[in-house]
């Protein structure tokens, strides 16, 4: 590849990359709003700007994945720079699923607004896993952009607390149904809701897996985290 080659390629990569932080950051706003719709009161234009957000995020899935397609016949990219681009499919794959997952939420705790049978329901859990799967997300896609594979390790571990946190729900949930079986329809829109945020937190994970595979080389969709760690000490 000629000099003016390699740097328009480059120019190419430095615009796809950005393009999918600024899709990352779309998705993270549409978290933050819909988790927020479990704790506010009711606003009539939030699911409105949720849907309207949805869309764009879906556009620049495809935007991005035609980039992608289009370096890969125009450049014909090897080794690191081929992982990389198929690596950036992957992660909007991952975010796009994520936007569906925050609309989900949004729509949930609509229509959970008001509703009497909560009044002794708390959202204290479930909100607390939301929050914990933005924080997840959020250090997903920094590890992304630094392609800083000791970061994408340590998502494993959060992960796991935003899965404990969903069983947590999913107990507390059970007893209220137990307690009252008034509220189990309720109840369960709220089990819906905690299995988005639990789903948000495996696409985080496939972002992070992503990531090291993209360093180190290799797949690691179905290596133990010990064995992870491993290899990536040997490279130090």
């Amino acid at each position: 590849m000629t000099t003016h080659m390699s740097k328009q390629f480059e120019i190419e990569m430095e615009t796809i990359r950005s393009d999918v932080l600024a899709m990352g950051g779309l998705v993270e706003a549409q978290l933050a709003r819909s988790v927020s719709a479990l704790s506010e009161d009711e606003n009539p234009e939030l699911l409105e700007i949720v849907k309207r957000n949805e869309k764009e995020i879906n556009q620049m899935q495809v935007d991005i994945d035609l980039q992608c397609a289009q370096i890969i016949a125009r450049r014909q990219p090897a080794a690191v720079d081929l992982r990389i681009i198929l690596t950036i499919s992957k992660v909007v794959n991952d975010l796009e699923r994520v936007g569906d997952e925050a609309k989900k939420i949004a729509r949930k705790a609509a229509g959970l607004q008001g509703n009497e049978r909560l009044t002794r329901m708390q959202y204290y859990e479930t909100i607390h896993a939301g929050e914990l799967a933005q924080s997840v997300l959020h250090r997903a896609l920094n590890a992304f952009a630094r392609l800083d594979v000791d970061e994408a390790i340590a998502i494993y571990d959060a992960d796991d607390e935003i899965d404990m946190a969903f069983d947590l729900v999913t107990r507390q949930l059970v007893g209220f149904m137990m307690e009252d079986p008034r509220t189990i329809s309720s109840a369960l829109e709220v089990l819906f809701v905690a299995k988005s945020i639990e789903r948000i937190g495996d696409h985080a994970k496939n972002i992070a897996e992503a990531i090291v595979q993209v360093v180190m080389g290799k797949d690691v969709r179905h290596v133990s985290l010990e064995e992870i760690k491993a290899k990536v000490a040997e490279r130090e």
